[in-house]
């Protein structure tokens, strides 16, 4: 494992489309047992090199009811992101991220994971590529949905304050999805 996460964060893939230059961030461990696919480091990640360090990772602690010491304990949690590099900013945000990343590396990478119990797929991104076809049509409904890709996938909103209002018209997220991954979350870790 520490082998392929060196080769990882040595990676120059796409260095020629990243503006801000490349700095790939994960966090993982062999012996983990819950992974969290995000999309892509932002700005703050980025510049930190320390994954979900920002107010969507403020969000996301809270969503799972972890405190930092454990989030941040790869030998519980992986962080893999489905770009690990920054992608840059477009018009309305930050850039999807890159598309060479997952085919790339993934793999390789939950094949190091054999304890993990459960995949948290954050966004879009992420439920498209592991769900494929079985993926709602939209976010609302794969992440309204979740309890058909238990045990192993849990598909969530991305927790990015940016979703304030996706939050606020789809209140049964808080009522019925959060205490589940809460419950989920716990059971998985005690």
């Amino acid at each position: 494992m520490n082998n392929l996460l060196q080769q990882i964060r040595n990676c120059k893939e796409c260095e020629k489309y990243l503006t801000d230059g490349v700095n790939p961030v994960i966090a993982a461990s062999q012996n983990c047992k819950v992974i969290i696919i995000g999309q892509a480091p932002g700005r703050i990640v980025h510049n930190t090199g320390i994954p979900w360090n920002d107010k969507s990772g403020d969000n996301l602690r809270n969503w799972l009811g972890l405190d930092k010491p454990t989030f941040y304990n790869s030998d519980l949690i992986a962080l893999m992101p489905m770009g690990f590099c920054y992608p840059g900013t477009g018009k309305t945000g930050d850039l999807p991220p890159r598309l060479e990343c997952a085919p790339l590396w993934h793999e390789k990478l939950l094949t190091l994971m054999p304890d993990a119990k459960i995949v948290l797929l954050i966004g879009q991104y992420a439920q498209n590529y592991y769900l494929g076809d079985r993926a709602k049509d939209t976010l609302t409904e794969t992440v309204h949905h979740f309890e058909s890709y238990l045990p192993t996938y849990f598909p969530l909103p991305h927790p990015s304050p940016r979703n304030n209002i996706w939050l606020a018209k789809n209140k049964w997220f808080e009522q019925m999805v959060l205490p589940e991954l809460k419950k989920q979350i716990q059971i998985i870790l005690s």
